[in-house]
Parts: C-alpha cells; structure tokens; sequence
C-alpha cells in the first residue's frame, strides 16, 4: 500500500476518532444530558456537582474531537484521547460496574474508539516512514 492509501486511511480514523468524541461531547452531555453521565459523576464520590462538571466534560470532549479532526497538535490529540479512553473505562469499571452490561456501554464503545487511536498512530507513523 502506498503512502497517499496510508493517509486516506489514517484521516478516514480520525474522522471517526473525531466524530465519536463531538458526538459524546454534544449529544448525552449538552444538547440532551443523560442521567447516565450525571450517575457516573456522582457515583465516583468526589463531592463534584455533576450538573457542573459533565457540561464542562461535553465542552473538553468536542474541543478534543476538533483537535482530532483537523490534527492541530499532530498526534498528541489521539494519545490524550486514548489515555482518557483507558482511564474512563477503568473507571466506570470500577465505580459502576453494572454500566458495563447495558446495550451500547463503554466496552462497546471504548474499545473500537481505543482501535482508531492505535490505527491513526500507525497509520501516520507509516506515513512519515515510508519512502
């Protein structure tokens, strides 16, 4: 394959990469808050006001799928993302396991989203290798 498929591919997975995270950001926790995402909030225990902070949660979840999209910052954006991808199913893993058994649940999501990560940073890796 060569280096033009290369990076059609890698932007094709940050489009959808992008989409996930906008899509996140905007639907469950600003236009329309689920009372799943305020549960998650209060469920961790940390004396945080889930009104509060999942908006603030929706705001940094599309800032980071436009820092995606456009690749502004080259591939920290899509490490970030991966790391917050980890960390948030750890810890919903840990703190509300029972969201783990619903339909369309973190693992569900997550995981193919965590997939993209790992294809972009190849995909662009073998972009900038390849002769």
């Amino acid at each position: 394959m060569n280096n033009p498929d290369l990076l059609q591919m890698a932007r094709w997975c940050r489009w959808m990469l992008a989409f996930v995270f906008i899509y996140h950001g905007l639907v469950p926790k600003l236009l329309f808050p689920s009372p799943v995402e305020v549960q998650m909030v209060e469920a961790a225990g940390l004396g945080l006001n889930a009104q509060i902070i999942s908006p603030l949660t929706g705001v940094a979840e599309v800032l980071l799928g436009l820092l995606i999209l456009f690749g502004w910052f080259g591939r920290w954006p899509v490490l970030a993302a991966a790391l917050g991808l980890l960390g948030l199913l750890a810890g919903v893993a840990l703190v509300t396991p029972a969201l783990l058994l619903g339909a369309f649940n973190p693992v569900t999501t997550n995981l193919p989203a965590l997939l993209l990560c790992a294809l972009i940073i190849h995909l662009e890796t073998g972009c900038n290798t390849a002769a």
